[in-house]
């Protein structure tokens, strides 16, 4: 084979290779995103004007979400999340109202002590879905219920449901998250480093 027909064949592979990573990299950066967000990747994608924009706002997600200091809770700040929580619990027996707006105000100083901003609910839900993706649809009914419930259009059960909620996303924030982000941390001493 001549020298000619060596790189002919080398550039058509290379073009080749070029091509298939152009065709591959969106649908390994969808499923990227699948696999982070879950089903909040399906909910922005059908609130969206397309499928593209969707993807595009769920990667600002990310990149605004790397920016801020989580850390990790002590296991005393744990405990005492935890007391906390069952005193709410057990409130609610006599005065289910009042601790649906306290297991409301307990989900966000939790938030708060982890490093999440806590300002503006539709912020909260941008910034939680990307490690909270998966209980993020119960901070949605939880705060749904709430919302009817201080135009007095929630019963009891409807607040007992909300409690639920609560704690799914109460306890997904307590444990997710508790052992500090070695590859954020690495991030960290790379920039000191340098």
């Amino acid at each position: 084979m001549s020298t000619g027909a060596i790189i002919g064949v080398a550039v058509a592979i290379v073009a080749a290779l070029v091509i298939l990573a152009l065709v591959l990299r969106p649908a390994m950066q969808r499923k990227k995103l699948r696999d982070r967000f879950g089903p909040e990747y399906d909910r922005v994608v059908e609130h969206s004007d397309n499928r593209s924009a969707a993807e595009k706002e769920l990667a600002e997600r990310e990149q605004r979400h790397s920016e801020f200091d989580l850390k990790p809770l002590s296991p005393t700040a744990q405990e005492s999340y935890r007391r906390h929580w069952a005193d709410v619990q057990a409130k609610f027996v006599d005065s289910p109202e009042s601790a649906i707006a306290d297991a409301d105000r307990l989900v966000t100083d939790l938030m708060a002590e982890r490093g999440y901003p806590t300002e503006g609910y539709e912020a909260q839900l941008s910034v939680l879905s990307v490690e909270h993706a998966r209980t993020l649809e119960h901070y949605r009914k939880a705060h749904d219920i709430s919302e009817r419930q201080e135009i007095g259009e929630a019963s009891t059960e409807d607040l007992r449901t909300a409690m639920v909620h609560y704690r799914e996303l109460f306890t997904d924030l307590l444990e997710r998250g508790a052992e500090p982000h070695t590859d954020r941390e690495a991030a960290r001493k790379e920039k000191t480093d340098v």
